[in-house]
């Protein structure tokens, strides 16, 4: 998400946006690779044209890290929507499973609807418009999910716009007894201690990966404390890349050298 890149072509979604608070949502393709802006040069997401369910970012593929330990999920969900990447490989990748997202700005939905392949709702895929600090708190939601995938920013990209202690207790109790969550953070700004410290508070475990992109840090934590099988942990991302072609074998060298 955290990656700076000139916009070669700005295009605003046909969908206008219903607050005045959003930032405009633009576009722009280089190499092959479609990029969203919230009208800045700060990419929200990307998406190979040729490869639309793949996750093109590598900071989007080690979102997918809670993988290594949820080999069948059955409800998958994302906070923030981005281009869709993280909704359409989990929508793909495992048919038995439910998968949510949620975005409070309509007209994210709307161009991800009609540049970034993003499927239409289903008895599997709902994508919600609504504030996410709204679906944590939802007391239907409490113990469903068992991956939560957290990929919270603004145009100003100065760190998830929710990142206090509450609302990642909130995170945690959506989860299963086994469930995972996975956030994107920037490493080199002063959100990344307030954020860690704050998981920290809410969950059993917490590990981070090494960095990437431009300081892009993913954030694995855990609602009950588990041991790091590093052996097991390899032999399952054997099984990932075979399965999906996802680099799983450097999330477990992250890992190892945490």
């Amino acid at each position: 998400m955290l990656i700076k890149r000139k916009s070669i072509e700005q295009v605003e979604s046909s969908r206008p946006a219903r607050k005045p608070k959003y930032a405009p949502v633009t576009l722009s393709e280089q190499d092959g690779v479609r990029y969203l802006h919230f009208g800045t040069e700060w990419v929200q997401g990307a998406m190979r044209i040729r490869k639309p369910n793949w996750p093109e970012l590598e900071y989007a593929q080690q979102m997918m890290a809670w993988m290594l330990w949820q080999p069948e999920p059955r409800h998958v969900a994302q906070l923030g929507l981005g281009t869709a990447t993280l909704t359409k490989f989990c929508y793909t990748s495992f048919p038995q499973a439910r998968v949510t997202a949620v975005e409070l700005n309509p007209a994210v939905i709307t161009i991800c609807e009609s540049m970034f392949k993003l499927p239409p709702n289903d008895a599997r895929l709902q994508v919600l418009e609504m504030d996410a600090l709204d679906y944590v708190n939802d007391a239907d939601n409490l113990g469903t999910l068992d991956a939560l995938q957290v990929d919270l920013y603004d145009a100003t990209a100065r760190g998830p716009v929710l990142d206090t202690a509450e609302f990642y207790q909130s995170c945690a109790a959506c989860l299963t007894d086994d469930g995972i969550m996975t956030v994107n953070l920037f490493g080199d700004h002063p959100s990344y201690a307030r954020n860690t410290k704050a998981i920290k508070f809410a969950f059993e475990q917490v590990i981070c990966l090494p960095p990437v992109h431009d300081g892009n840090v993913i954030a694995i934590a855990f609602k009950r404390k588990r041991p790091l099988d590093i052996a097991a942990l390899e032999a399952r991302a054997a099984e990932i890349k075979a399965a999906t072609k996802l680099p799983a074998q450097s999330w477990v060298k992250g890992l190892a050298a945490t």
